[in-house]
């Protein structure tokens, strides 16, 4: 009974300090969703073209990717901890430059700096997890980090609609031109207690085995398993530690050596499957997207927070899952509904067709609505075609500003069943891709090789996504909504087999027994 007590005390004590680790991923799904409306007037205010727009939701991405890079190297060196303190300041300082930005570039160095928070937190969070979790547990725990990024999506959304409902044209406080710095302004709360809570975390046990330091790792490893579980934890870490000994001498071309080419292989395809599909596309861009269905700007913003709720359930389900039915079932299960889900929408936005009335234009409250009278009665069945001519008639900047009221007026579409594909898409990945990508790779890879191994992968991971990002605006532009999901839906279909052939399962496997299975 004693020991019962004892160890309820001590997982406890494991999740608060996951939780707190994990709050770097809280603050990526928010920059991620709150930018979907931020561009929804920022875009028009500095009269951004699609390539600006995409440069300006893809800047975090790109410096992610290299903050990813070095990031489990540097923590390698100097800690975990310290490394995370220092991403926690730059999330606070990337908030407050973001709503103080009175330019695109200042706005777009802004996302830089906090792109090189994301970058990090993504890749230490699960790895600091991993090295204080058993293996029992292990799963849940990295998955907190998926968890706190849905919660960060919801927060943002729903963040989104209130200043949206409250950006009248009486309301001066929240106006068009200062209502997206509110926004980017609110993420300075979450990264304030991100910073002071990770004071109060210990380090890595691993990582302190990695430096020499026993003493110390022996007490934090009791201090979070308690006695008996922690002793069994100390043995397991000591009978493979010779092997991390020359951690300090790593290079790179290491990670390249036979022994370690099938979980390299393996985490690249999954590393590159998460973002290919499209995820961060359809959470950045989320309000647009919703717009191209007709359903109005208000609908739009309300979209965003139901697409959030159930990417919250859905990661609930996986934390629930994974350590149950294992990584291997859930994220086939997930690749196989998010290409179904992604062809319903490419199929939906296929049979959508564009009509504008006069009495529908006459209800255009814009200045220049009466130019879009020689559209009158003609009927589009290419988006393309359509909001090209619109934009041709009104102009970049006045289109950006009204696209949602003529979308609604306009578009003739099955709006629930590319609703239905995309709330799939999101609930799929969320209990599949989303969470279990860290977890398979906080687990594959041998201590010596953890930290240079998931910043490679993770590097690329966020190469693929700012790319996505960046060419997203682009491809709705000029492929259109159909071929774009398409695209997505049939990347995702072959990423099905391919992991049908390759993925491993690590379910309930210390990380010591993983490196003896998998490294050859």
């Amino acid at each position: 009974m004693v020991l019962r007590k004892i160890q309820n005390i001590m997982n406890r004590k494991l999740i608060f300090i996951a939780s707190v680790v994990s709050l770097g991923g809280f603050l990526f799904g928010f920059d991620a969703g709150i930018i979907s409306g931020v561009m929804a007037y920022a875009g028009p205010e500095f009269d951004l073209n699609e390539l600006q727009s995409g440069w300006v939701v893809s800047a975090p991405s790109f410096a992610a990717m290299f903050a990813m890079l070095f990031s489990g190297r540097i923590s390698d060196l100097i800690g975990r901890k310290k490394v995370l303190i220092v991403v926690a300041l730059l999330y606070a300082i990337s908030a407050l430059f973001s709503a103080l930005a009175t330019t695109y570039e200042m706005l777009y160095i802004a996302r830089i700096i906090g792109g090189l928070a994301f970058g990090a937190a993504l890749v230490l969070a699960p790895m600091y997890i991993a090295e204080i979790s058993s293996a029992e547990n292990r799963g849940k725990l990295v998955s907190l980090q998926q968890l706190n990024i849905v919660f960060g999506f919801f927060a943002a959304f729903l963040s989104n609609y209130f200043f949206n409902k409250y950006n009248t044209p009486d309301n001066t406080f929240f106006s068009d031109t200062n209502v997206w710095k509110w926004m980017l302004g609110v993420e300075l709360i979450p990264a304030t207690l991100y910073f002071i809570s990770l004071f109060f975390i210990p380090k890595s046990p691993r990582w302190l085995y990695l430096k020499g330091q026993f003493n110390n790792a022996k007490k934090v490893i009791l201090l979070l398993h308690g006695p008996k579980k922690g002793a069994l934890e100390i043995a397991i870490i000591e009978a493979s530690i010779e092997k991390s000994k020359e951690n300090s001498k790593l290079k790179l071309n290491e990670l390249f050596k036979r022994s370690l080419g099938y979980i390299l292989f393996v985490g690249l395809v999954v590393g590159v499957l998460q973002q290919i599909t499209g995820i961060n596309a359809v959470y950045f861009y989320a309000t647009s997207i919703f717009k191209q269905t007709g359903i109005g700007t208000d609908a739009a913003f309300s979209s965003g927070v139901l697409l959030s709720t159930i990417s919250v359930i859905f990661t609930f389900l996986a934390i629930y899952l994974i350590d149950r039915m294992g990584r291997r079932p859930l994220l086939l299960i997930g690749t196989a509904g998010i290409s179904l889900s992604l062809l319903i929408c490419s199929y939906g936005f296929n049979q959508a067709t564009y009509q504008l009335s006069k009495d529908q234009i006459s209800q255009f409250e814009f200045s220049n609505a009466n130019a879009l009278l020689p559209l009158s009665d003609k009927i589009y069945s290419s988006d393309v075609t359509f909001k090209n001519e619109l934009k041709t008639i009104l102009g970049n900047q006045a289109y950006s500003k009204n696209d949602g009221a003529i979308l609604e007026a306009a578009t003739t579409i099955n709006a629930n069943l590319v609703l239905f594909g995309i709330l799939g898409f999101i609930a799929c990945f969320a209990f599949s891709l989303g969470p279990v990508m860290w977890v398979l790779l906080s687990e594959l890879y041998p201590l010596k090789y953890r930290g240079l191994a998931i910043g490679v992968i993770a590097f690329i991971n966020s190469l693929i996504s700012s790319l996505v990002q960046l060419v997203f605006p682009w491809e709705l532009s000029n492929f259109g909504n159909a071929l774009t999901f398409f695209i997505f839906g049939a990347i995702a279909f072959i990423g099905f087999f391919v992991m049908l052939k390759i993925l491993p399962e690590t379910k309930g496997k210390s990380l010591e027994a993983l490196e003896a299975e998998f490294v050859t």
